[in-house]
């Protein structure tokens, strides 16, 4: 039988401000992390308020740097952008905040090359077919269904 791993606050603080410099976290990972600690509760909501104290913890930031991660490299429209921040407790007024940063220009330039990329990709010959796959993938992304149903219709006629 193994022997669970126990920390003294210090050490757990220390151990979460270098979780939290290596990158971006939400209150929610955190709260995690310090569980799988088996931190008790007044450890982890001291712990907590430890981080924010000393700006290791952001949750504007974090939904702000999540945001231009997830845009820029996933290619994520604004729904799932907003789904996946709601999923990690993200406060609405930080989801605005965050999705406000994306520019407009760039955003629409981004939908434009992934469909057409995906547009190119697909082998299918029937062309409903191949509207209804472009149609789910973006949708899947997370773009709007308005810019989406657009945009098919501009690249299949």
């Amino acid at each position: 039988m193994f022997k669970k791993q126990t920390y003294t606050l210090d050490v757990a603080k220390k151990k979460l401000e270098n979780y939290c410099v290596y990158q971006e976290r939400c209150h929610k990972e955190i709260k995690q992390k310090l569980q799988e600690m088996h931190m008790i509760p007044d450890a982890i909501d001291l712990i907590i308020v430890h981080l924010i104290e000393h700006n290791f913890l952001n949750e504007e930031r974090f939904a702000k740097a999540f945001v231009r991660g997830k845009f820029n490299i996933k290619k994520w429209g604004r729904h799932r952008l907003t789904l996946e921040l709601k999923r990690k407790g993200i406060t609405k007024t930080n989801i605005n905040a965050a999705i406000k940063e994306i520019n407009e220009e760039n955003y629409y330039k981004t939908l434009d090359e992934l469909a057409e990329k995906r547009f190119l990709a697909l082998n299918e010959k029937n062309k409903f077919k191949k509207k209804k796959k472009l149609i789910d993938y973006l949708l899947y992304r997370g773009w709007e269904s308005h810019l989406v149903y657009e945009k098919v219709n501009e690249l299949i006629k």
